[in-house]
C-alpha cells in the first residue's frame, strides 16, 4: 500500500474538500484547505531550494512556492538530483559497521549517469556530510559490487536497473531513476511530477539495507511505500 507523508495525511484530514459543505462553514473549510496546501507546497518547495542552496546552485524556478523545473533543462534537472543526493545522506542513519573508523569518507558511486556523476563531484567537493569528507565515483558495471554508502543507478530500463540492484548487494543507500525503480529494490526513486523533481521511499527496502531514514525526509518525499504491493 502506498500512503502519503504525514503532512500530507495531515491536510487531507484537516482540511475536508469545500465542495462537501455549504454556508459559512463552506468558507471557514476553503480558507483552511487552501492554507493547508499552500502549507504542503511550502514544505517541499523550501526542502528543494534548502538542497540546492546547500550546492550552491542557482535554481532560477518560475515560482518558489511551485518549485517548477523547466522541462527542457537537463543540466538544471542534474543539479537538482545532485543536491537531494548529497542532502539524502544528512537524512540517512548508517548501522555502526558502515565505517571503518572516524575518519573513513562517505562514498558516493553513480551509475550510469556520467554527466551526474561530474555535476556531483563538482558539487560536494570540499564539503563534509557529519564530519566525514564526500567521494564520488563514476562506475562501471563491474565495479558496482563494491562497498559504498550511497548507490544512485541512472537509466529509464526496469530490467536493467533492477539487475544492478541486485549486483550492488553491498550498497546501502540505494537511489534509481526509472518509472518502477522501488519494485525493482531501490530505496529512493525519483520521479518528475508536473515537471518537478520529487521521490518516492521504500520503507521496506531502507530496512533490509540497514537504513534508518529521518522522518524529516519522509515528510517531503512525494510518496513513502510500505508493505507488499
Amino acid at each position: 500500500m502506498f500512503y502519503d507523508s504525514k503532512m500530507f495525511k495531515n491536510v487531507t484530514r484537516s482540511f475536508a474538500s469545500p465542495a462537501v459543505l455549504t454556508g459559512r462553514a463552506r468558507g471557514a473549510a476553503s480558507s483552511r484547505w487552501w492554507h493547508g496546501l499552500r502549507r504542503c507546497r511550502r514544505c517541499i518547495a523550501g526542502w528543494v531550494l534548502l538542497c540546492c542552496a546547500a550546492l550552491g546552485t542557482a535554481i532560477p524556478f518560475v515560482s518558489p512556492a511551485h518549485a517548477q523545473l523547466p522541462a527542457a533543462s537537463s543540466a538544471l534537472e542534474r543539479r537538482v538530483k545532485a543536491a537531494f543526493l548529497y542532502k539524502f545522506l544528512g537524512y540517512a542513519e548508517f548501522p555502526s559497521g558502515a565505517f571503518l573508523d572516524g575518519a573513513s569518507p562517505v562514498t558516493i558511486g553513480v551509475f550510469g549517469a556520467d554527466d551526474l556523476a561530474a555535476e556531483l563531484a563538482r558539487a560536494v567537493a570540499g564539503r563534509t556530510i557529519n564530519g566525514r569528507p564526500v567521494v564520488v565515483r563514476a562506475l562501471r558495471e563491474t565495479e558496482v559490487q563494491a562497498p559504498m554508502h550511497l548507490l544512485f543507478i541512472g537509466g529509464a530500463d526496469p530490467v536493467r536497473v533492477g539487475r544492478t540492484v541486485r549486483q550492488a548487494s553491498a550498497a546501502m543507500l540505494v537511489v534509481t531513476d526509472c518509472e518502477d525503480g522501488l519494485r525493482q529494490g531501490s530505496v529512493i526513486n525519483f520521479r518528475i511530477v508536473d515537471e518537478r523533481v520529487r521521490f518516492d521511499v521504500s520503507l521496506d527496502a531502507a530496512e533490509r539495507n540497514g537504513i534508518k531514514l529521518s522522518s524529516r525526509l519522509l515528510t517531503v518525499a512525494n510518496r513513502v511505500q510500505k508493505g507488499v504491493q
